[in-house]
């Protein structure tokens, strides 16, 4: 019997999503209950994708299957009261056997924060702490070179490179409330460090170092010399996944 599963965690607790010897991972705490409620049957998480440490997520999703039927909400209410808030399942619904929470997505949301304003220790691990004011029109016109189908391998980190590094982003949205600045980037998928390295970029628009328009030239390169720094982890969210 095949489920999806639709969760969120606290990326601060947790070294990575992917399962790691010898390390508390989103994957290996979940695979480890599920299991001991498939009668100690070891069950398999397949997500929609890998996030790294100190990355969050509101709706991560996965597929996993057990020996027999058991009522999703009974499986929802055990996860839970097992996984003692790190990590909270908001649904599981059953799905068909043939369904695949990793290959069957259409679309992902990520998004980031970074607040502009004082410095708060609070929120150190929830939101990059830049500190400083950032031209919001200049980041806004910068990321519409972003937008459509293009080789994104001037984002990707080098040893991340796969044969194929073409991806389409569908829309960037940018605004700034109460001092954070949030970026949302929808596409049909993304590659490691894909996002944060974006929005490094845009970070380097938003402090007049480089003019919107060069975000075209170095997409254009397909070099990751070209493009700036890595957003640090913290401030990056795995907001939505759709079907």
């Amino acid at each position: 019997m095949r489920y999806l599963m639709t969760f969120s965690y606290d990326g601060s607790k947790f070294h990575g999503y992917q399962v790691q010897n010898g390390l508390r991972t989103v994957q290996s705490e979940i695979e480890t209950e599920l299991t001991r409620l498939n009668g100690m049957k070891p069950v398999k998480l397949i997500s929609s994708g890998r996030t790294d440490a100190l990355v969050h997520a509101y709706n991560q999703k996965g597929h996993f299957d057990f020996a027999k039927e058991i009522k999703p909400e009974r499986v929802r209410n055990s996860l839970n009261r097992l996984l003692k808030g790190d990590i909270y399942v908001k649904s599981i619904i059953s799905v068909n056997d043939d369904f695949s929470a990793r290959h069957d997505v259409k679309e992902k949301t990520y998004e980031y924060k970074i607040n502009v304003g004082e410095y708060n220790p609070i929120e150190a691990n929830y939101a990059y702490q830049y500190c400083k004011k950032l031209d919001l029109d200049k980041m806004i016109e910068g990321s519409k070179y972003l937008l459509g189908e293009h080789d994104f391998s001037s984002f990707v980190k080098k040893d991340s490179l796969k044969e194929d590094n073409v991806r389409n982003i569908y829309k960037i949205d940018i605004k700034e409330k109460n001092d954070i600045i949030l970026i949302n980037i929808t596409g049909n998928g993304f590659l490691r460090y894909m996002v944060r390295n974006i929005v490094g970029t845009l970070i380097f628009v938003g402090e007049k170092r480089i003019e919107p328009k060069d975000v075209k030239e170095i997409l254009d390169r397909k070099d990751r010399i070209y493009a700036k720094k890595t957003a640090p982890a913290s401030g990056l969210y795995l907001k939505e996944v759709k079907y």
